[in-house]
């Protein structure tokens, strides 16, 4: 039953996001508006179709209904409830039903907002995008991904494994999937508006002003989803790190890094009317990455603690990443002639100019990381030779355009539009230049020492300075009022990334890694910290066997890291357990258990200050980003 229905509701909304597409092409091609004023009723079954879809996976999750292949594969009657329902995103076929159920949404919530505006060829064309899209993800559910598929459970089948370990021991299991998934989908949004104002010539900034808000709130979410992934990995794989360089990893930070250039470079030409084949190539290339990153993680040509188990989809979204990108340069160079600057840009210090830097240092970036990622499959793909790409070219690479975006977020907000006289930025950047001073010296003298580090923290505290100076004369003039709107929004994302940067800075540099032995009562002092060792035990369920040990930190509170076996997979993981501080973090991993209660362990201590600010630096740039979407002034009407 679950199968019939949850097939036949995945065919009910394959076939409205394909009618929706071909008739809403077909009466924008022949400017039957009143055709095209129907279309919005295929919204509705696409909506409705795929949500049904979803439901009906989540009761056979629930039902542990085995004669669906995918519940036999992920589900089990031993997994808790909170990641039962999680399990639904935790293979490709699921994962890929949550993005469809996304993306319908989307197209949903854009035609109830321009519901007044149904004869119009912008929205018209933007509809017919997000329905292609649409069908598409639905059709890869119908064919090579199908959640579905099954018949007879299998003779002396009982039970299924339940997701993978890594994807059932941590509640951010819950959160972290939905806001990427969140944040790659709603990048259709402003891609369907650019496309839609490519077709119909309408090239202005309207199209711009439509899509704003969707493009803020869907970076707010990928941020979001990046620092959970982060702080998951921190707190799960027990390696002590939040960010390995993994292809994967990268694959989620491409498009926000060419988003973020985007919400930057779009400013200027709502203001100047420049920068338009920039913008455009921006948010194409945004929504290209976020397909390309699909690819990555569903493919299989990675292997990857992120990454789904190889697939045959992969060339569907290799394919499709090819349209998107040969279509949108096809049409932005057919378009060529509509695009053209209203005027230059006349001065190298102003904040148009500003930004346009910051445009190629995003590009730079996601440049990088693009060689760094794709490189090992080029070779392997030419040649066969299998090459890794290790952190140390990463961290090289991109550590330096790191610092350069630190001084344009410091620069680049105090400098005016036009030209103006170089003493009044010299008096505009004077605070933050003390603050940034002042962050330098505090670091020198609690000990902070390393050349990389020590010019994070002074620019950190110069681009900080800088927001703190904007936000001020803000809430002075305005009241606390002043703190909404896309600019002073944007000044509590720089806080937030401020934050995030002194974090990253103090981890990464100024780690202290060290292993020991130890027998029962014994201690371990690891920067100053007393680690003693008082004994070893063990907890068993129907799901996992594990092996704790008891650590006090310095003769008070006691942490239990641990050695987790799963039964179902028999696979073996650590627990970390960490102590976490608003100065430091103390990471535990015991690596060997004692084969006897109270016996000799080997454990792993990790000291690294500043943690916490990651991920609230991470909170912060989303919380401003919501601050962003709400207008103080009075053309708040004119934006949507």
């Amino acid at each position: 039953m679950n199968q019939a229905i949850g097939y036949g509701a995945l065919s009910v909304a394959f076939l409205a996001s394909l009618s929706g597409c071909s008739i809403g092409a077909y009466a924008l091609i022949r400017s039957n508006f009143g055709l095209l004023s129907l279309v919005r009723q295929w919204i509705w079954l696409t909506f409705g179709g795929t949500a049904l879809a979803f439901v009906i996976m989540e009761v056979a999750l629930f039902q542990r209904d085995y004669s669906l292949d995918y519940v036999r594969q992920v589900g089990s009657s031993s997994t808790p409830l909170l990641y039962n329902f999680a399990a639904i995103w935790s293979s490709l076929e699921g994962s890929l039903l949550l993005w469809a159920l996304v993306l319908a949404g989307f197209v949903l919530a854009v035609g109830r907002k321009f519901k007044q505006r149904q004869t119009d060829e912008l929205f018209g064309w933007a509809l017919v995008v997000m329905f292609a899209v649409t069908a598409f993800f639905l059709a890869l559910l119908l064919g090579p991904a199908n959640p579905f598929s099954g018949g007879a459970i299998p003779d002396g089948f009982t039970d299924g494994p339940g997701p993978n370990p890594l994807l059932q021991n941590h509640i951010l299991v819950a959160f972290h999937p939905p806001l990427l998934y969140l944040g790659y989908v709603g990048f259709t949004v402003p891609f369907a508006f650019a496309i839609a104002s490519l077709v119909t010539g309408r090239l202005g900034e309207g199209w711009l002003l439509q899509t704003r808000r969707w493009t803020v709130l869907s970076w707010s979410f990928l941020t979001l989803g990046i620092i959970l992934g982060a702080w998951w990995s921190y707190e799960v794989l027990g390696w002590g790190g939040f960010w390995a360089w993994d292809p994967v990893e990268n694959a989620s930070i491409l498009p926000w890094l060419t988003g973020t250039a985007y919400l930057h470079s779009v400013m200027i030409q709502e203001r100047k009317a420049m920068l338009r084949v920039w913008n455009l190539s921006l948010i194409c290339a945004t929504f290209a990455l976020t397909i390309f990153g699909t690819f990555l993680t569903r493919s299989g040509v990675f292997e990857s603690v992120h990454a789904f188990s190889e697939s045959n989809i992969g060339p569907w979204l290799l394919s499709l990443f090819a349209v998107v990108s040969l279509g949108s340069v096809v049409l932005i160079g057919l378009r060529g002639g509509l695009l053209a600057e209203a005027k230059p840009i006349t001065s190298a210090v102003s904040r148009e100019a500003a930004f346009l830097v910051n445009n190629l240092v995003f590009g730079a970036l996601a440049f990088v990381i693009i060689v760094g990622t794709t490189f090992p499959l080029l070779a392997e793909l030419l040649d066969g030779t299998q090459l890794t790409i290790a952190r140390p070219y990463f961290d090289t690479m991109t550590r330096p355009l790191g610092l350069l975006i630190l001084f344009l977020m410091a620069a680049a907000p105090v400098i005016p539009w036009g030209a103006e006289a170089v003493e009044s930025y010299q008096k505009r950047l004077a605070f933050p230049a003390v603050v940034g001073l002042l962050c330098l010296v505090s670091a020198v003298v609690l000990g902070g020492n390393g050349i990389w580090p020590l010019i994070t923290f002074a620019l950190a505290g110069f681009a900080g300075g800088s927001a703190l100076r904007m936000l001020f004369l803000s809430v002075r003039r305005s009241g606390w009022s002043g703190v909404t709107g896309r600019k002073n929004g944007g000044m509590v994302v720089h806080l937030g990334v401020v934050l995030l940067a002194f974090g990253l800075a103090a981890a990464e540099s100024y780690r202290v890694d060290q292993l020991g032995r130890l027998s029962l009562g014994e201690t371990l002092e690891v920067a100053g910290t007393e680690l003693t060792y008082l004994g070893s035990g063990n907890r068993s369920d129907e799901r996992i066997d594990q092996t704790f040990v008891n650590i006090s930190i310095n003769n008070g509170d006691i942490y239990a890291p641990a050695i987790t076996r799963y039964r179902a997979q028999g696979m073996v993981v650590p627990t970390p357990s960490v102590k976490s501080g608003l100065f430091r973090d103390i990471y535990l991993v015991v690596d060997e258990v004692p084969e006897q209660t109270n016996g000799p362990i080997r454990l792993r201590a990790i000291i690294r200050p500043m943690v916490i600010w990651i991920w609230i630096g991470g909170l912060l740039m989303a919380v401003g980003s919501l601050l962003a979407v709400f207008r103080n002034d009075r053309n708040a009407s004119k934006e949507l």
